[in-house]
C-alpha cells in the first residue's frame, strides 16, 4: 500500500517563505513523477509542479514558476516544494501526488494515483 505524507504548512505573512515536505512509502514503490496541487477554497485542485522521479524533468504553472522550486531526495523516497515570496493568494491546501499515467508533464488530477492528505498554507498580509 502506497502512503504520501505531506508536511511544512503552517501560517506565514507575505513574502515569507515555506518548504513543504512529501515523502512516501510502500515496497517497492517507484513512481514515474511527483507533483504538488493546491486547492483554493471552493475550488477544485490546481496544479502547481511536477518532477520526474527518475529524470531531471521539472514543470511548473506559470503563476508560480518564479517563486516556487520543486526538488527531491530519491534517498528518503521525498519530494520537496519551496516557495518563496509567498502572497495571499497562495492560501491553499497543497496536496502532493504520485505515479502519473499519461505523457509528460502529468497536470490533470486524474493522471495522477496516490495522493497525500494535504497540508494547509495561510498567507496572511
Amino acid at each position: 500500500q502506497v502512503q504520501l505524507v505531506e508536511s511544512g504548512g503552517g501560517l506565514v505573512q507575505t513574502g515569507d517563505s515555506l518548504r513543504l515536505s512529501c515523502t512516501f512509502s510502500g515496497r517497492t514503490f517507484s513512481p514515474g513523477a511527483m507533483g504538488w496541487f493546491r486547492q483554493f477554497p471552493g475550488r477544485e485542485r490546481t496544479f502547481v509542479a511536477a518532477i520526474g522521479w527518475t529524470t531531471e524533468r521539472e514543470y511548473y504553472t506559470e503563476s508560480t514558476k518564479d517563486r516556487f522550486t520543486i526538488s527531491k531526495d530519491v534517498a528518503k523516497n521525498t519530494v520537496y516544494l519551496q516557495m518563496n515570496i509567498l502572497k495571499p493568494e497562495d492560501t491553499a491546501i497543497y496536496y502532493c501526488a504520485a505515479d502519473p499515467r499519461g505523457t509528460w508533464p502529468q497536470v490533470l488530477t486524474n493522471e495522477y494515483q496516490y495522493w497525500g492528505q494535504g497540508t494547509q498554507v495561510t498567507v496572511s498580509s
